[in-house]
């Protein structure tokens, strides 16, 4: 059965929805933790809605914090529970972002999924088996899950920009690498990469204001 998720949102600031920014945070946090963002990016894209899910778990002993699927090394969950995890919480975001198009009159062309850790996962793993394709992914610090299965399982390419730290101690700055090569296996055209310099498990301004560019363009703002 799908979950409803909670949803913290930003008004588009000309009053105007043309497009929306779905903010998907990483392990333990929850949507406000990414839907500050939206404040200094919502000059810049006065015409989109932002708008940022709760992950549908709660997690033991963090009240405020949420994850999308358990992570065996971190909780001590099993693989099984994981992939478990996963696959419902996919089917819940789908949910979450038909509704959002269907209730804001938006087309997958007018949307960008902006994830960072888990959320960037999620995203990754979410967009490129929809039906039809966003108008892109912004994927912070995080890793393309199962690689090997991506070039069988594609539905659907959009533009992807894949940000990393380049001291970042959380997932692996090589992850940003590794994805690009297996998007690249999968036949995806438009595969962006930046190294955030010296920044480790987190988002500068650096990697912020080339978030910006990307999505001004793909959104055609």
């Amino acid at each position: 059965m799908t979950r409803v998720l909670k949803a913290g949102r930003k008004a588009p600031v000309s009053g105007d929805t043309r497009s929306a920014v779905v903010f998907v945070h990483g392990y333990g946090a929850n949507g406000a933790d990414l839907l500050g963002l939206a404040d200094v990016l919502g000059e810049y894209l006065p015409d989109t809605l932002f708008v940022a899910p709760d992950a549908p778990e709660t997690i033991p002993g963090m009240p405020f914090g949420f994850q999308w699927f358990p992570i065996p090394w971190l909780d001590g969950s099993s693989e099984e529970a994981a992939r478990r995890g996963m696959a419902a919480a996919v089917e819940d975001f789908n949910a979450f972002l038909d509704a959002l198009m269907v209730d804001e009159d938006l087309l997958p062309e007018q949307v960008v999924l902006f994830g960072f850790s888990q959320g960037t996962m999620m995203s990754l793993h979410v967009a490129p088996r929809r039906d039809d394709p966003i108008a892109g992914v912004v994927a912070f610090s995080g890793r393309l899950l199962e690689p090997e299965l991506l070039a069988d399982e594609v539905v659907s390419r959009m533009p992807i920009l894949l940000v990393h730290g380049d001291a970042d101690d959380v997932v692996p700055p090589q992850s940003l690498p590794q994805a690009a090569e297996a998007l690249q296996g999968a036949g995806f055209k438009e595969i962006y990469a930046h190294v955030m310099k010296g920044t480790g498990h987190g988002i500068d301004q650096d990697g912020l204001g080339v978030a910006l560019a990307f999505m001004r363009d793909k959104l055609s703002l």
